[in-house]
């Protein structure tokens, strides 16, 4: 009997009532996925659209040798970027989680705030701090008698501002890769006569491949699509053109033309990702219990680690909150007048919030079909959700306002148009959430929902759903808070009247003024701390049980 409820239960598929067997999964996942799909791929079409249009005479446009010069630059920041993120990173992931580093959960908690620092605000430290006439001029001054600094904008600043804010996407995919690995391995290798080195370089680090290659995708993507540190340094790269030239110029084919490269480019960096991390498998083939790790004694290399860790956290998390609370008492002390930014606080965490909703609930159907009905469709339809956070979000911005103006004028400069780029925006961020949090739910206890004649909105509602909390609430704390950090979809999108902290930074910053921009800098430092503090404290609870 026991056999034959397994095989019926089988041929169910969580799809059908008893004694049915359907091919696809039900409409209530499929029709919502689909849906999904369609808007996820408006901006492409959108790009198609205009570029199909211009005929011969955008690609004479496009092979301009500023076009290639603006290519070289790109590519080189992004390079530079993931190149300096995974040095830090590795070194900082392995003292944090395998070493006898004294408060090492300290510094595993201090070195990943600066996830929460939107790259137009280390952009303002950058340039309040290094400047030519910044704070550390002003500190020379009085010593040595330097006048000024040399100038930080361009490469250099552009690659201190967005790396010293990207880095914790390396940092916390590695550390929680290192958690994972087995010990036996490494310790089989010491037992065979290899010292640590030599352990670390042909054991841990071929298993630590597939974090490395994803985590340097995400900073790479990252560091492609920004557009406020690069704006404030003054460093021309494709985000940054093709904002310019949507402001200052009423036909929008070459926006779109530079557009459709920046997806090529891209689309390379997925290729090369993909190809970086290979087809290799990295799962134990015996049956048997992981060793736990041994923390290694750092001897005499712990006061150099030490150091190593405080210089990180001085220049990405103690800086930037000195710098802001140096132009804050600054115009305090001269007296000079300006009001919190209440106003722009509450829309930021209102949008925000609306964004997670919207997001999370976009991104159940499609986890659901990628873990439970696992096929080419379905496949190709997860990896499809990437297309939005590749993209920077002007490019998804200008696709909106297309179809806003010419085919939905009644949403058109609503707030249904700025969630809906967010969505597009950050989707890959609540599928993945939603997705590792369902692969940890047995399908047997869905599948028995459904023996017992429950449809699969309730098999969905009264089970998948309220198991899958846990993933629900990272990827929604996830979007809330990438979501406080985006400028310009917030910049080209929102409502009139609708003003957001991020726009305000941007805006104070853009124009000079630092100590106006300190306050909604704070303030947004503040509120999206939030969502991070929650995240971490859910993980060192788990670690605790």
């Amino acid at each position: 009997m026991g056999i034959d409820i397994a095989t019926r239960l089988k041929e169910i598929k969580m799809v059908g009532g008893p004694g049915r067997n359907f091919p696809w999964p039900p409409t209530i996942i499929w029709l919502p996925a689909v849906a999904v799909l369609l808007l996820v791929l408006l901006p492409l079409a959108y790009l198609a659209l205009r570029t199909m249009g211009a005929g011969s005479d955008l690609w004479g446009l496009l092979f301009r040798p500023r076009i290639f010069q603006i290519l070289v630059r790109t590519v080189l920041l992004v390079v530079a970027v993931s190149g300096v993120s995974l040095a830090v990173s590795l070194p900082l992931a392995w003292l944090t989680t395998r070493t006898d580093l004294p408060l090492r959960r300290v510094w595993a908690v201090l070195t990943a705030l600066p996830l929460v620092m939107p790259s137009y605000v280390a952009g303002f430290v950058v340039i309040a701090a290094f400047g030519p006439r910044g704070m550390l001029q002003q500190l020379l001054a009085g010593t040595f008698g330097l006048e000024r600094l040399p100038e930080i904008y361009g490469f250099p600043g552009a690659l201190l501002a967005i790396a010293m804010i990207s880095y914790p996407y390396t940092l916390l995919t590695l550390q929680a890769s290192i958690r994972g690995l087995d010990y036996s391995l490494e310790e089989a290798s010491l037992s065979l006569g290899n010292n640590g080195w030599k352990t670390f370089r042909r054991v841990v680090l071929p298993q630590l491949r597939p974090a490395i290659a994803t985590s340097t995708l995400l900073v790479a993507l990252y560091a492609l699509k920004d557009f406020g540190a690069v704006s404030l340094m003054r460093y021309e790269t494709f985000t940054w053109a093709i904002y310019i030239q949507y402001q200052t110029s009423f036909d929008r084919v070459l926006a779109a033309g530079l557009s459709t490269v920046l997806v090529i480019v891209a689309i390379i960096i997925l290729f090369i990702e993909a190809y970086t991390r290979g087809t290799a498998k990295y799962h134990r083939v015996t049956v048997g219990i992981a060793r736990q790790p041994v923390y290694r004694r750092l001897g005499a290399w712990r006061w150099p680690s030490l150091v190593f860790c405080s210089l990180v956290v001085l220049l990405t998390t103690v800086l930037p909150i000195s710098v802001l609370l140096y132009w804050l008492i600054r115009a305090m002390v001269v007296g000079e007048r300006f009001d919190i930014a209440w106003s722009p606080a509450l829309n930021s965490g209102y949008v925000s919030l609306l964004a997670a909703l919207v997001t999370v609930v976009a991104a159940l159907p499609v986890a659901i079909l990628a873990v439970r009905f696992p096929g080419r469709m379905s496949s190709f339809l997860e990896r499809t959700t990437y297309i939005g956070f590749a993209l920077p979000g002007i490019v998804i911005a200008l696709a909106l306002v297309f179809f806003g103006a010419n085919y939905a004028i009644v949403f058109y400069q609503t707030l249904v148009f700025l969630v809906l780029a967010y969505m597009i925006l950050f989707l890959p961020e609540a599928v993945g959430a939603l997705r590792s949090s369902l692969l940890q739910i047995n399908p047997r206890l869905e599948e028995a929902a459904r023996t017992m004649g429950r449809t699969p909105w309730q098999t969905l509602r009264s089970i998948t759903i309220p198991l899958m909390r846990s993933g629900i609430l990272v990827g929604a704390a996830l979007v809330f808070l990438t979501t406080m950090k985006e400028l310009p979809a917030t910049l080209l999108l929102s409502p009139i009247g609708f003003r957001t902290l991020a726009a305000s930074i941007w805006s104070y910053t853009s124009e000079g003024f630092f100590a106006r921009a300190a306050v909604p800098a704070l303030l947004l430092m503040l509120l999206s701390s939030v969502p991070m503090a929650f995240m971490v404290i859910r993980e060192r609870r788990g670690k605790i049980e």
